[in-house]
């Protein structure tokens, strides 16, 4: 699929989330895992969520995983309220199945090399709303750039 990377800025986002310490051999499991356990704490609480999100800390897969809501809350001690990273982000779209999320990935260290731009360390998924067809899965892949 060809890759579209677009520079823009990006304001916070606030989210409920776990925050948990992956392999990447582990991530299809740890992400959605922790998306349901968000999930289920945002219906106890009786907030409403939006799309699931997965924010990756650092190359050792720290990461923070979970869902996007409306305004600030207080956790429970395992789900946590956080946010986004802000600033200027390099973007792109990924429709398809999520066992190839790497090649929008990709897209985006290529095109990082070849614009010379650096990255800050940080980067995340919002993954769309959910579809049984995994060709029209989308999900946006965003990696926080250096100022």
């Amino acid at each position: 699929m060809p890759y579209q990377v677009e520079v823009k800025y990006a304001p916070p986002q606030t989210i409920a989330v776990l925050r948990r310490l992956a392999k990447q051999s582990e991530l299809s499991r740890v992400a959605p895992d922790g998306c349901g356990k968000v999930w289920n704490f945002l219906r106890a609480a009786g907030f409403a969520g939006g799309r699931h999100v997965a924010v990756y800390l650092d190359c050792a897969i720290n990461l923070e995983v979970g869902a996007e809501v409306m305004a600030p809350f207080v956790g429970d001690g395992d789900v946590f309220c956080s946010a986004t990273p802000v600033g200027i982000v390099a973007t792109t779209s990924h429709i398809g199945p999520y066992h190839r999320l790497n090649e929008a990935h990709q897209a985006i260290r290529d095109w990082s090399v070849g614009s010379g731009r650096q990255f800050a360390g940080t980067s995340w998924e919002i993954y769309g709303h959910w579809t049984d067809d995994p060709t029209q899965l989308r999900t946006d892949v965003i990696y926080l750039l250096t100022a």
